[in-house]
């Protein structure tokens, strides 16, 4: 994968890219960058602003409740959850400093790792996601799939995980 930030060696700035030899994107791939945009910026918005508004928590919220219920009795260690959640460690401890404030997430230690934590989701996280489930998958519809036929959705589906597995943490 070519990065075009990589430092030039005598100097710490970032070496700027060679206007003559970047690859500009046609006119279908602005139009289909900028829609990019677009959506996964104000569809993530809109789904985060919709659920705080019916049930107070918000959209990454709810995202750690799903990780944490699909889980082996309902813990993840917290190294693994700040990857699949895509954040750094310590935003991940601000998150469940709150959320174990509120009762609804509990840190227990690793077992077999002193150094690890499990962060555990309570009885009240789980009601809490369950109160939110069908806000979620209902504004999730509305603003995602009512606008998509089946169709759409079999195309699509590939593509977006393509695109996910391209962008996973390694």
């Amino acid at each position: 994968m070519l990065n075009q930030c990589q430092p030039d060696h005598q100097s710490k700035a970032p070496k700027l890219p060679d206007m003559e030899q970047t690859q500009w994107l046609t006119a279908e791939e602005q139009r289909l960058w900028r829609a990019f945009l677009t959506v996964t910026g104000a569809i993530p918005a809109r789904l985060d602003s919709e659920l705080k508004e019916c049930t107070g928590i918000g959209l990454d919220d709810y995202e750690v409740f799903v990780h944490l219920s699909e889980a082996d009795d309902q813990r993840v260690r917290m190294s693994e959850l700040s990857e699949k959640l895509l954040h750094s460690r310590s935003r991940l401890t601000q998150r469940i400093d709150r959320l174990e404030k509120r009762g609804l997430v509990r840190r227990q230690p690793c077992e077999d790792d002193k150094r690890g934590t499990w962060a555990v989701l309570t009885a009240e996280g789980l009601a809490a996601l369950e109160a939110a489930a069908s806000h979620h998958v209902g504004h999730a519809r509305e603003h995602l799939f009512d606008h998509l036929d089946p169709d759409d959705v079999s195309t699509l589906s590939p593509i977006v995980e393509r695109l996910a597995a391209a962008h996973q943490p390694v």
